[in-house]
């Protein structure tokens, strides 16, 4: 099992196929998704990855999470997430993942928190039929009608559908593909739509109901590091232009001219140590 991504939600567009038909997509970006800690079997029971996603100002941050942040070597983030991983799967401290993590045409499972609604009705919030639009109805055509019984057991059960607090809640939308990603902007395009609004974050991992594709990168796909690349082409340059024109230093005239006297002067010094 392999550590997921976290995205956020950017909106939705379409995409058109080589047959000409256009396909709705939701775009995902991927903003700087790095490790910030490993949970390990041996010391916290179960291996995971803790990912860590956009940047925070330092001082939105609890000392203590600057603590964990500064420990892993990474800038504060926006939004954490564990995802559970085999043990062969861990991922070190401080990689960055990249959107190549999924590749094109493969399913995934995206969770996030729904849109809220606010308080609903039961029409809207369990899809209830209503009352009759005549004959005897009068301003309830909108209720939900009786929710409990006769005298035995003359009470209304727990968890019967009624009104309340609707959406904003946890959802998962399994099995979505993967129509193609843009790795220098770090956006994923998923078929579909995914719960949440704009700007939401959602939690992108493998689909459990799906067969995943034998060219996955395991155990995950990372960015590549250019600090070390670029410290050796400065290395190489510097090292060219000392072989064609040496630099010398620039001295100074009064510097001349003071080095000079504390020569002579230390010559005198010794001729009249011979003497005596």
């Amino acid at each position: 099992m392999r550590s997921g991504l976290i995205a956020q939600k950017l909106g939705m567009t379409r995409v058109f196929s080589e047959d000409g038909g256009q396909v709705p997509v939701t775009v995902l970006k991927v903003d700087n998704c790095q490790v910030v800690a490993q949970k390990t079997e041996e010391r916290d029971g179960y291996n995971a990855v803790q990912l860590g996603v956009g940047r925070a100002k330092p001082n939105r941050v609890t000392k203590a999470m600057r603590g964990h942040f500064a420990k892993a070597q990474v800038e504060p983030k926006a939004r954490l997430a564990e995802f559970r991983v085999d043990a062969d799967a861990l991922i070190e401290v401080g990689a960055q993942l990249s959107v190549n993590h999924f590749v094109q045409g493969q399913h995934v499972d995206v969770c996030g928190t729904s849109k809220g609604k606010g308080f609903a009705g039961a029409m809207k919030r369990h899809n209830f039929s209503g009352l009759r639009a005549t004959h005897g109805v009068s301003i309830s055509h909108r209720s939900l009608g009786s929710t409990g019984q006769c005298q035995d057991p003359g009470k209304v059960f727990k968890g019967k559908k009624m009104a309340g607090h609707m959406g904003s809640e946890r959802v998962t939308i399994q099995s979505l593909q993967i129509v193609g990603h843009d790795e220098e902007r770090g956006l994923v395009l998923v078929k579909g739509a995914v719960p949440g609004s704009k700007t939401g974050w959602v939690l992108i991992t493998d689909s459990i109901k799906k067969k995943l594709p034998d060219d996955l990168p395991f155990p995950a796909a990372l960015v590549a590091s250019v600090e070390p690349e670029a410290e050796e082409v400065v290395e190489e340059v510097v090292e060219a232009v000392a072989e064609e024109a040496p630099v010398e230093a620039e001295v100074a005239p009064e510097a001349v001219e003071e080095e000079t006297q504390d020569d002579a002067a230390a010559e005198s010094a010794e001729d009249t140590k011979k003497d005596e």
